[in-house]
């Protein structure tokens, strides 16, 4: 009598090159022909608004509720983007003030679905501010309020 044999294990690759490693985007979107013109380019205007929202995202977890849009430090639009790139916005919170909060916000396209073709196509800095329920600055709470245990 033989015995069945066990197959030898498939090795598993994760192609993941130009995203950055060990980070989880705030945001993912994949722009469609309504956010593009006539030649498939999609608009910096678009690109902006998501930029702002993926911003927002943290800033609003660090401020423990509502923020508004205050500045855009910078704002650099590195490579085009197409209709059909998969967008993954990275954002980091690089500095915190009384009742400001300033992200790093970084965007990368996967080109024709493929992680293997991946470049990066924005990058901006963008500050918040915390604000109450009548829409005016309050302070950022203190670190050790937020952290639960």
């Amino acid at each position: 009598m033989t015995t069945p044999q066990t197959p030898a294990p498939i090795a598993v690759t994760t192609i993941n090159r130009g995203l950055p490693a060990g980070k989880m985007p705030e945001l993912r979107m994949m722009p469609s022909p309504s956010d593009a013109n006539v030649y498939g380019d999609v608009f910096g205007g678009w690109i902006m608004a998501q930029v702002d929202i993926a911003g927002s995202l943290p800033a609003t977890r660090r401020a423990n509720g509502r923020v508004a849009t205050i500045a855009v430090n910078s704002f650099v639009f590195k490579n085009p983007v197409f209709v059909g790139d998969l967008l993954s916005f990275y954002a980091d919170i690089v500095k915190v003030g009384n009742t400001s909060i300033t992200v790093q916000v970084e965007v990368y396209a996967e080109r024709n679905r493929l992680q293997a073709d991946t470049v990066k196509v924005t990058e901006a800095t963008l500050t918040y501010v915390a604000t109450d329920s009548d829409r005016k600055p309050r302070k950022v709470p203190p670190i050790e309020t937020l952290i639960h245990p």
